[in-house]
């Protein structure tokens, strides 16, 4: 009798049930216990993965997404990629409004995935005609047929991790977590994750991370839009000059506030001792972790789970690129270049 073959049917169906890993060098000296979900090993190598496929199909079973349409986002990059590869299987044509802040590298990746990317500046204000939310929402209007995913005000990028990221947390803890820890841009991912864990146990203490010049900190903290919050960071993937109802700020309990060159050499310190290349905004989830212990958040036997949402291969000509490093003045002398390629002549 001949057995099934074990195959999936397409690349969509790896999305989800992500590993939850033990940090053991980064946090051997933390209190507490510290595991990292570690979204990389979705097929689209980020936890953007499961919103575009739970948009894109819950737009299908609403007849609002029909065959040949036009699918428009919005995105830093990985959501784009996740929407293009998405696209590809679906048979959709997919056209991305990319922040000039995104790596050359996800720029590259959309492009070979088949995306029309039309590249914004960054440092304009969310509504002015130039921003990547304005061109997005013009081309929506120009293309008939064309549907706008808007992550940033989607309820269902919450409800994609309410139903997928947060189940598949509290069951690999076996209920035991005691604080998430997980950046906040669109706000979906903490959103939804914190959600479904407080349904479970609202003792789970849920903390967002921040960049410097983002607003959401301080409206978390006083529910007031302060403009003079904002200015330019390079992180890429969290923080916000707007404030995105993705975002319920009620299921976070606090934020934490993390800088460009920290968050860079973090990321780059994770791959060195965990063997886990991962990118730049794990890089500032695990930098927020790092101060976190040092305020003394954490005690013995507290069981802590922070997000990594991308894949390191996202950043290879920002991080872990030593020159860009260097042009950004993140090496404070030539000595810490970590120059280890020598040319055998």
């Amino acid at each position: 009798m001949k057995k099934d073959i074990q195959v999936f049917d397409n690349v969509l169906q790896l999305i989800g049930k992500t590993p939850l890993i033990k940090l053991n060098k980064m946090a051997q000296d933390f209190d507490g216990d510290f595991y990292a979900k570690v979204e990389a090993f979705n097929p689209g190598h980020s936890s953007k993965d499961r919103i575009a496929l739970h948009i894109i199909e819950e737009a299908e079973r609403q007849g609002i997404l029909t065959p040949g349409d036009t699918i428009i986002e919005t995105t830093s990059g990985n959501t784009g990629f996740s929407i293009a590869m998405v696209s590809i299987i679906k048979g959709y044509e997919c056209i991305l409004a990319v922040s000039s802040k995104s790596s050359a590298d996800k720029i590259d990746m959309l492009k070979s995935m088949g995306a029309q990317v039309y590249v914004c500046p960054a440092n304009v204000s969310a509504d002015d005609p130039r921003s990547y939310y304005q061109v997005a929402k013009r081309l929506h209007d120009e293309i008939k047929g064309s549907v706008y995913i808007n992550q940033y005000f989607n309820a269902l990028n919450l409800d994609a991790h309410y139903h997928t990221t947060g189940p598949e947390i509290w069951e690999q803890t076996e209920g035991q977590i005691t604080h998430l820890v997980a950046c906040s841009g669109t706000g979906g991912t903490i959103s939804g994750i914190s959600k479904y864990l407080k349904e479970q146990n609202p003792n789970v203490q849920v903390i967002g991370v921040d960049a410097y010049g983002s607003v959401l900190k301080k409206y978390h903290e006083t529910r007031e839009f302060d403009e003079k919050e904002i200015y330019p960071y390079r992180i890429e993937g969290l923080g916000k000059n707007l404030i995105p109802t993705a975002t319920d700020f009620d299921l976070i309990d606090r934020f934490v506030k993390v800088s460009d060159e920290e968050s860079a050499h973090t990321a780059r310190e994770i791959s060195r001792s965990e063997g886990l290349f991962v990118g730049y905004t794990s890089g500032a989830a695990m930098q927020a972790l790092k101060q976190l212990n040092e305020e003394g958040t954490f005690k013995t036997g507290d069981k802590v789970v922070v997000v990594f949402p991308d894949h390191g291969s996202r950043y290879m000509s920002k991080v872990y690129n030593d020159k860009w490093m260097e042009d950004q003045g993140f090496f404070d002398s030539q000595t810490e270049m970590t120059e280890k390629i020598q040319y055998v002549k």
